[in-house]
């Protein structure tokens, strides 16, 4: 991390902070974080992705506080603007490669396929608002509530609460954010994330859940948002008997994976890449991934379609392990 460097590289141009393209609570306020420390420093930037805002939880943190993040069809987007990329980075599968120039990426997600950059910044840590705090704590950066609060909210959301992919440097910015956070705040955004809608997909994944060992597998046999995706997810990997939790959800497209693990040597990213190798892609985390088949690489008849889908999480868990 050199806050410096980023800031050398983004000043004098047009900035754009693109999250991947259904943000979630993390990448909002990774980008958000991320705009107020570069208007800190003088350089002014927007804020876009490319694709929808699909949860409950989202849309409250944007209009509590007051974001102004657009969708890049709103947008006057050049071949010469500069973008930043937060909480992803070129080629994912998840991010769309707009018009501008991709010269700097913040992320702590694991790198798929290489790129260059003028600036990169990818550790692996619980959240990506994790880095953006230490920005703000390296740098001596003046830090206020609405700032801190978004930070916090971000990180509690995909660390699960600090339960999931937790390092020592998401513990340290938790701490620095503390005294200037509310936690009221966060804790009413949290506590208010979900719809009466989203109890469809929750029922679903009960319904059809099957067991393998320490593997539970279910599929939801309706479009649904990839956050509640990866919410169900959660859910189904606080079974007892579960340690690895695999949920698809069907898209008029192909089918959304979310991955949950907690199984010992064992990467979910790694495995999901593995098990949709040759039919899809796939990629994440040590404890979460998320991954895509598209309709051309599906099977017409579902029990056939689980059991191979079943057959090649195994197959791919196995492997794993056997390299361990």
């Amino acid at each position: 991390m050199d806050w410096k460097k980023l800031l050398e590289v983004v000043r004098g141009h047009r900035i754009w902070i693109q999250t991947h393209n259904f943000p979630d609570p993390d990448a909002i306020a990774s980008a958000y974080g991320l705009k107020k420390f570069f208007e800190y420093h003088g350089i002014e930037a927007g804020m876009c992705y490319n694709g929808h805002v699909d949860k409950v939880s989202v849309v409250k943190l944007i209009e509590i506080f007051e974001i102004d993040i657009k969708p890049i069809e709103e947008l006057n987007l050049r071949e010469k603007d500069y973008v930043v990329l937060v909480d992803c980075q070129k080629y994912n599968s998840n991010l769309t490669d707009i018009a501008g120039d991709e010269v700097a990426v913040i992320d702590h997600h694991k790198t798929v396929k290489p790129c260059e950059y003028l600036y990169k910044d990818v550790r692996i840590v619980g959240s990506c608002s994790t880095l953006i705090a230490q920005y703000y704590k390296e740098s001596g950066t003046p830090i206020d509530n609405k700032v801190a609060t978004v930070l916090s909210y971000g990180l509690k959301m995909d660390t699960d609460s600090m339960n999931r992919g937790v390092t020592k440097l998401d513990i340290e910015m938790m701490y620095y954010l503390y005294d200037y956070t509310d936690y009221k705040l966060v804790q009413n955004i949290y506590n208010n994330g979900m719809e009466l809608r989203d109890l469809r997909a929750y029922g679903a994944a009960i319904e059809s859940i099957q067991i393998y060992g320490y593997i539970g597998v279910a599929r939801i046999p309706f479009d649904c948002q990839d956050a509640l995706i990866a919410m169900v997810s959660d859910f189904i990997l606080k079974l007892d008997a579960v340690t690895i939790a695999i949920i698809y959800a069907e898209r008029p497209t192909g089918l959304k994976f979310s991955v949950r693990n907690e199984e010992p040597g064992i990467h979910a990213g790694d495995l999901t890449m593995k098990a949709l190798e040759g039919i899809g892609d796939g990629g994440g985390h040590s404890s979460m991934a998320g991954g895509f088949i598209p309709a051309e690489n599906r099977i017409d008849n579902k029990e056939d379609e689980d059991w191979m889908i079943y057959q090649r999480f195994v197959s791919a868990v196995e492997q794993a392990k056997n390299e361990n």
